[in-house]
């Protein structure tokens, strides 16, 4: 396809819906367009492969989140930090199986599932994704704004580079398991009064693996995975938030037995400004006026995140007053544009006069006339009335 549609609109649900409503949807589609139930149908296919790729993440909390935030950018590594695409039915997706299991017996086989095998029956490599981390990146204001680099030491899991994540001192100490032929399952049978019951487990041998191990790696004890500490250089996109989680997939732990590698979820705590404050893609900032300035008009300078302007006060301008300044704001972390900056002048009222001050304020007082206080006309008269 072209261009990705909604995984909302793919699975048919609104944003606000349940995991349960998610999976229902996603069950729906997945027994209609199953490639057993259509076979040779290219479309059918494509809208099974969709819905797959749906639900992997509108049913995984934090890839949803993600999705909420950055829409596809956020899936497949549109801020530069080397996220790539998915993974098929990559790991951490949250009732794949259990919702094949169902499909698949809707079939009444216990095979693969054609050309999308993996969780029916039949021989299964053990291997199995890495976990997904967690890092928390403290920002700046600015660096928010207009987005950074920021190099990083990170304690992840890899495969050991001495048995290369096999588990074993040499090829040759690796065997296949003689209980499951390889298989990681085993399969039990019990005869009871309604019949023979027939199920399939892990098996106890090779602890679902598959294999065992003969001579364990000296280097990683037969884990096939080690400890490492290595520096990583993220690129933090322009115009995220506090709230912002970038995703890295295939930054996390590495997996077992050569399976993929686990997402890195940067989490972003920005530090405020002492004189921007944010809301969205818009920034607020006050700003005192003279009363001067105020009642004749003046044209002052006020600071945005991109330098200084001049703004125009009109005379007559009453504290509280907003401004905008159009595209003064912060940038769309998905590229749709800027934001505003909306600046609130407070019409200072002078606080130390002297006697001269004073006597001419007193003077100015009595020659303004009732026109040039609508306000307080209006409000005596509103008390007037309620009483």
């Amino acid at each position: 396809m072209s261009e990705k549609r909604d995984y909302y609109e793919v699975l048919g649900v609104d944003k606000g819906a349940s995991a349960d409503e998610i999976k229902k949807a996603y069950r729906k589609l997945a027994m209609k367009y199953h490639p057993d139930r259509n076979p040779g149908d290219k479309a059918a296919e494509e809208k099974f492969k969709e819905a797959n790729e749906a639900y992997e993440v509108l049913s995984d909390d934090q890839k949803r989140k993600t999705y909420d935030q950055f829409g596809h950018a956020g899936m497949e590594g549109g801020f530069g930090g080397g996220a790539g695409g998915f993974n098929g039915f990559g790991g951490g997706s949250g009732g794949f199986e259990d919702i094949f299991s169902d499909i698949f017996s809707s079939f009444g086989g216990s095979g693969g599932f054609g050309g999308f095998g993996g969780f029916g029956g039949g021989s299964r490599q053990r291997a199995s994704r890495g976990s997904d981390m967690k890092i928390n990146i403290n920002l700046t204001f600015k660096e928010s704004v207009f987005g950074t680099t920021k190099k990083i030491k990170i304690k992840h899991k890899e495969a050991c580079p001495t048995c290369g994540g096999s588990g074993a001192k040499s090829g040759s100490d690796v065997k296949t398991c003689d209980k499951c032929g390889g298989s990681g399952q085993v399969t039990m049978r019990q005869q009871t009064a309604f019949g023979t019951i027939q199920q399939t487990v892990v098996c106890d041998k090779c602890h679902g693996e598959g294999k065992i191990v003969a001579n364990p790696c000296p280097t990683c004890g037969g884990s096939g995975i080690v400890d490492k500490e290595r520096t990583l250089e993220i690129k933090i996109p322009a115009g995220v938030d506090d709230s912002s989680v970038l995703p890295l997939k295939g930054q996390g732990n590495a997996g077992r037995n050569g399976g993929a590698k686990g997402d890195l979820y940067v989490y972003m705590s920005i530090k405020q400004d002492p004189l921007f404050k944010r809301d969205g893609d818009d920034i607020y900032f006050d700003i005192p006026i003279t009363f001067a300035q105020a009642a004749l008009g003046a044209e002052i300078i006020v600071p945005t995140v991109d330098g200084k302007v001049k703004l125009k006060v009109p005379e007559g301008t009453q504290t509280g007053k907003v401004f905008r300044l159009k595209n003064k704001g912060v940038p769309n972390v998905n590229g749709y544009g800027k934001g505003d900056q909306y600046v609130t002048v407070k019409v200072e009222t002078p606080q130390k006069l002297n006697k001269k001050e004073k006597d001419l304020l007193r003077q100015f007082d009595n020659m303004t006339g009732k026109e040039n206080h609508q306000n307080g006309q209006n409000f005596w008269s509103k008390v007037k009335g309620a009483f």
